[in-house]
């Protein structure tokens, strides 16, 4: 049974995973686990985070698309992502299907991931499930990450937080400097 006080633990979480950059997965997950909330119930609250994310991003998407053919700065702005996600995407591949998508997604962001999915042509329906596959593929290694960290620090979660949002951030970084110096890895 849901019970009120499990109800506001839940809000809490789901708010800390709506954070766009950074520390709300590891932090979102190691409040969960403050809450005694199961990895298959953080899953769940993570997954209903995407889906109310697309349901908001959709129509912005969708507005700016309509409104920037009106607007000059709002067209070239519009213009130039389109570039700029083809250009990042085409590492992927000259067809974009949907293991490139979901492959993307997991090393972008769900937004990005939904721009590329637009780009390639996809629907709503098949566009947002190709990015939340990615979205919660990135989620469960984070997760994972985080929870094991956690149990070798056994801290109370802000030092496990801590070390995996600077590695959340450190390790692209590395990998695409490694990858600019060898162009065949």
């Amino acid at each position: 049974m849901l019970t009120h006080e499990l109800l506001s633990q839940y809000w809490k979480v789901l708010c800390l995973f709506f954070l766009p950059i950074g520390g709300g997965v590891p932090g979102g997950v190691m409040l969960a686990k403050n809450y005694h909330i199961g990895w298959p119930m953080m899953m769940v609250i993570y997954f209903i985070s995407d889906l109310i994310l697309a349901v908001i991003f959709e129509p912005i998407m969708h507005w700016l698309f309509r409104v920037g053919k009106n607007i000059p700065a709002i067209a070239q702005t519009g213009k130039m992502m389109k570039e700029l996600t083809l250009k990042t995407i085409e590492s992927y591949g000259q067809h974009l299907g949907p293991l490139a998508l979901i492959i993307f997604t997991f090393s972008a962001d769900p937004m990005s991931g939904r721009a590329a999915t637009s780009v390639a042509g996809y629907g709503f329906i098949t566009g947002w499930t190709l990015t939340i596959i990615g979205d919660m593929l990135y989620f469960s290694l984070i997760m994972v990450s985080t929870l094991w960290l956690n149990n070798i620090l056994g801290d109370n979660g802000g030092w496990t937080t801590g070390i995996v949002l600077v590695l959340m951030l450190v390790i692209p970084m590395i990998i695409k400097k490694f990858r600019s110096k060898n162009p065949q890895a």
